[in-house]
């Protein structure tokens, strides 16, 4: 089963009668040039269930709640969830933020090196579907003519870093590195 199909069973979808001009439109989809950096935050490894239940939004608000431990951040105002490939029945995610080359890792923290990437870019809006822009997003990647890359970061989400952690719709940018 593919990384997108696994996905699709495993996020609810809203709605059918949700507002039409709500949803993720493959017009908003763009290519973007990611450029490689450095990140420090938590790991997470589970299973999709457990994602749904809202241990990433835990981790999330844990790496809020210890930011002050990190010495030096690039971008403050970004909270990174970086998902890598599947394990068994889940995956792998990190919630970290973008710090400088070299900086310090504290305690049970890790580095993270997030390369230079290619990624299908969308901006998703509070209350929208996540399952229909990932669905939007995997639609249009394959109708342009490209894959899914099969690197270690599947997916790539920028949460604004004041954001609720646990808001059931929130906004975020979603990058989905492809080849």
């Amino acid at each position: 089963m593919s990384q997108h199909e696994q996905m699709n069973l495993n996020l609810k979808l809203e709605e059918a009668d949700r507002a039409a001009d709500t949803e993720a439109s493959t017009g908003d989809i763009v290519l973007y040039e990611m450029p490689g950096f450095e990140a420090v935050g938590l790991k997470w490894e589970g299973t999709f269930a457990g994602a749904e239940a809202g241990e990433i939004r835990d981790l999330q608000d844990e790496l809020k709640a210890r930011i002050g431990e990190i010495p030096k951040l690039s971008r403050p105002d970004v909270l990174l969830g970086l998902s890598s490939h599947v394990v068994k029945e889940g995956f792998l995610h990190y919630a970290a933020v973008e710090v400088p080359e070299g900086a310090a890792v504290p305690g049970d923290m890790v580095r993270i090196e997030v390369p230079s990437l290619t990624c299908a870019k969308y901006e998703h809006r509070k209350g929208q579907s996540i399952g229909l822009s990932y669905s939007n997003m995997y639609a249009w990647i394959e109708k342009q003519g490209y894959k899914a890359a099969g690197g270690e970061f599947t997916h790539i989400e920028l949460y604004p870093m004041e954001q609720d952690s646990h808001d059931p719709h929130p906004a975020f940018t979603i990058l989905i590195p492809i080849s």
